[in-house]
């Protein structure tokens, strides 16, 4: 069952001439974790824009072809009504964020909702405890960490409990370690709830690893789209020039050589490390 499908779907800014996406039909199945990656400004976030509504009601603009998320067509719907089936994280939790503690900044959307307060304090907590930041509750954003920020962006959006989770970056200001902890937060709120996860994201070594599905944009256009495994082991992904996962690229330099150490193609370390061992024992 499809939760997100485009059809020719083109969108121009009002002060641009030339669409920042062309003719975009993609499928996102529902309980899916989707990684959305290709050269900076090839039209990634505002694709992510549309799926929540931001795009064509916030953003103006010329909107071409169609677009349905969760049942609803995305150009009928309030941003509101979007709101209670799909969460946006932004790259920058700093925009994100604005309470005076972490509580609030994760109760917010609920309140805009008109959530009855019971279920607002049910809501809150089980986000907080999810993602283990139930003891920063009555702290000041601006006084914890940006991995925690994060973290705490990612709760306010899933106290409203959407059916899909949009991710534009979320680790962009994060070092590898606290990107790794942002990911694998993600990718458990994916598999233990099913929520549907779709992540822009430039670092493939982190996070290949988690998706099942694999888009990649080039000029606002979907080039690639498909089972990771099979996509950024092709020729093509190489020379839009993604960043192959170090994994992915040794197994095809040793496939290049004649050195065949398994039928499945890695994607992280521990998988390389694995096969590496088990064609050892040979």
């Amino acid at each position: 069952m499809s939760v997100i499908e485009t059809r020719n779907l083109t969108y121009t800014y009002p002060s641009q001439t030339d669409p920042s996406i062309k003719d975009v039909s993609i499928r996102i199945e529902k309980g899916e974790f989707v990684l959305i990656t290709g050269p900076s400004g090839c039209g990634k976030t505002t694709l992510c824009r549309c799926f929540n509504g931001l795009i064509p009601h916030f953003y103006q603009g010329e909107l071409k072809g169609e677009i349905t998320v969760c049942e609803y067509k995305v150009a009928e719907q309030p941003i509101h009504e979007l709101a209670k089936h799909v969460g946006l994280v932004f790259q920058n939790p700093e925009n994100q964020l604005f309470a005076l503690s972490v509580e609030k900044d994760v109760a917010f959307g609920l309140e805009n909702l008109g959530v009855p307060r019971e279920k607002m304090r049910k809501n809150v907590d089980w986000a907080l405890n999810l993602t283990g930041i139930n003891d920063l509750r009555e702290r000041a954003p601006h006084e914890i960490s940006g991995g925690q920020q994060q973290r705490v962006a990612i709760a306010s959006v899933l106290a409203m409990q959407p059916e899909v989770i949009v991710l534009d970056e979320p680790t962009s200001f994060l070092d590898p370690l606290g990107a790794k902890k942002i990911f694998e937060v993600i990718y458990d709120l994916n598999r233990k709830l099913g929520i549907t996860i779709i992540l822009v994201e430039h670092r493939l070594d982190l996070t290949a690893r988690y998706s099942d599905h694999i888009i990649i944009m080039k000029e606002g256009t979907i080039v690639l789209d498909g089972e990771p495994r099979k996509i950024l082991n092709s020729k093509e992904a190489r020379l839009i020039g993604v960043g192959i996962p170090k994994p992915t690229r040794l197994y095809q330099l040793l496939q290049k050589e004649g050195v065949n150490i398994s039928n499945t193609i890695p994607l992280s370390s521990n998988e390389m490390a694995t096969m590496l061992r088990e064609a050892l024992k040979r």
